[in-house]
């Protein structure tokens, strides 16, 4: 369940986000108390284009609610972006602050290949 301060905070930042996009597809942050979530999305088609998260069976963590597991996130979708041939992409915090699980992910995306 969301509030409406982050339901604005979020809007606010998608907006932000896709219209100065230029074509490039968003890398969106969804997180919860127990995992974390990573897609990138092409809005022009709709479609989502790749997808990691911290609840995967595959090299999942013992601790899913935690930075490493965040940035393990972001090595995963960084690596399976770029086997799609994907480099470029715009951020997406959603309502977040760019701050601790979020900012891991963002680094280790980076780390892996993404620009943004």
């Amino acid at each position: 369940m969301t509030t409406k301060l982050f339901d604005r905070r979020k809007k606010r930042t998608r907006f932000r986000v896709v219209t100065n996009a230029g074509g490039r597809p968003r890398l969106s942050v969804f997180r919860s108390g127990r995992h974390i979530y990573a897609q990138i999305i092409d809005d022009r088609a709709q479609a989502t284009l790749a997808a990691a998260s911290s609840n995967e069976k595959e090299g999942k963590a013992p601790k899913t609610w935690n930075v490493e597991a965040a940035s393990t996130v972001g090595k995963k979708i960084a690596e399976r972006a770029i086997a799609k041939g994907i480099k470029q992409v715009v951020f997406d915090r959603g309502g977040y602050i760019y701050h601790g699980r979020v900012k891991a992910l963002a680094d280790a995306a980076r780390e892996g290949g993404l620009e943004f």
